[in-house]
């Protein structure tokens, strides 16, 4: 289904298409991903590698061409040896950095109690 088959975009809709974009804005690494791009400047594959701890360079390529497909990334190419190559948040991957800077405030912020609670309950399933 698409947007234009349906009345309204629908998240509850299992066939919305707005599922998916959901799903890749909030998977596991986007949101780290704009996170660096955020200040609106052009960062090369190597610095988000570096920056992004814990990922692969076969996943964060499968990423940034996920989110470049969706508009929210653009990939620049310079030739030299090797080739350089840049990602920048486009207009529409700009408009999901507060939302994502907000949840990332959250996380940050609230880290220790989630982590008690995790512990409470693991404690009471011994």
């Amino acid at each position: 289904m698409t947007i234009q088959q349906s009345a309204q975009p629908d998240i509850l809709n299992a066939n919305c298409p707005s599922r998916t974009v959901l799903r890749h804005i909030t998977d596991r690494w986007t949101p780290m991903i704009v996170t660096v791009l955020t200040p609106r400047r052009q960062v090369r594959f190597k610095e988000l590698r570096e920056r992004v701890q814990g990922i692969s360079p076969k996943v964060l390529t499968e990423t940034l061409r996920s989110m470049e497909r969706d508009g929210l990334v653009t990939r620049v190419v310079t030739a030299s040896v090797p080739p350089r190559v840049d990602y920048e948040l486009t207009d529409l991957g700009m408009s999901i950095t507060r939302p994502i800077a907000a949840l990332r405030r959250w996380a940050e912020g609230h880290v220790t109690e989630i982590e008690e609670h995790r512990q409470a309950y693991d404690n009471a399933l011994h």
